[in-house]
Order: C-alpha cells, then structure tokens, then sequence
C-alpha cells in the first residue's frame, strides 16, 4: 500500500515558478513509477508528466514541455515537479499518482492517488 500527499500549490502570478511535492509513505515507493496529473474545473483529468523508479526516464505532455521537469528523491520517497514561466491555463488541481510506468503514461489508471493541491495562475 501506497499512500501519497501533494504540496506547494498556491497562488502565482503568469510567468512565476511552483514546485509541487509528492511526499510517499509505505517500503516500496522507490519501485513505483509516478506522474503529475492535473484537472481544471469543467475538464478531464489530463497527463503532466511522469518519471520511471529510478528517475531514469521522465515524459512530459506537450504543455509543460521546457517548463516543466519532474524528479524524485527515493532516499525521501518523494517525487517533484518544477512548474517554471506558469501561464494562467495551468491553473487546475494538481494530482500525483503512482504504479506502473504504462499506466502513468497509458490509457489504464495508476494503482494508486494522492488528493491533489491546488494551482491557480493569475493573469
């Protein structure tokens, strides 16, 4: 069991920089692969990024592409995303999620949830 909880979302102006945090409890997070989600109200859930057990291999959607960079830190069973030069359409809730690096970046759903922080971008 995995359990996971999200923080430093806040509020922004256009163009400032957040980083969220994923913090993990439970003995096998380093085995899991993680990624950012992230839903603006009235929309779907969309991918952000996601990084592999050993940080070895990220991915990233086209939006956050060059502004965006997740990391982990498996010494602290945490997982992070840098979110640079923010524009007011990435306001949403920001969720992290865990399990096999095909779910992070498949059609399936990863095992496992956090609940999410909040980013809102002002204009």
């Amino acid at each position: 069991q995995v359990q996971l909880v999200e923080s430093g979302g806040g509020l922004v102006q256009a163009g400032g920089s957040l980083r969220l945090s994923c913090a993990a409890s439970g003995r096998t997070f380093s085995s899991y692969a993680v990624g950012w989600f992230r839903q603006a109200p009235g929309q779907e859930r969309e991918f952000v990024a996601a990084i592999n057990w050993s940080g070895g291999i990220t991915s990233y959607a086209d939006s956050g592409k060059g502004r965006f960079t997740i990391s982990r830190d498996n010494a602290k069973n945490t997982v992070y995303l840098q979110m640079n030069s923010l524009k007011p359409e990435d306001t949403a809730v920001y969720y992290c999620a865990a399990g096999l690096y095909s779910t992070i970046v498949g059609l399936d759903p990863p095992e496992y949830w956090g609940q999410g922080t909040q980013v809102t971008v002002s204009s």
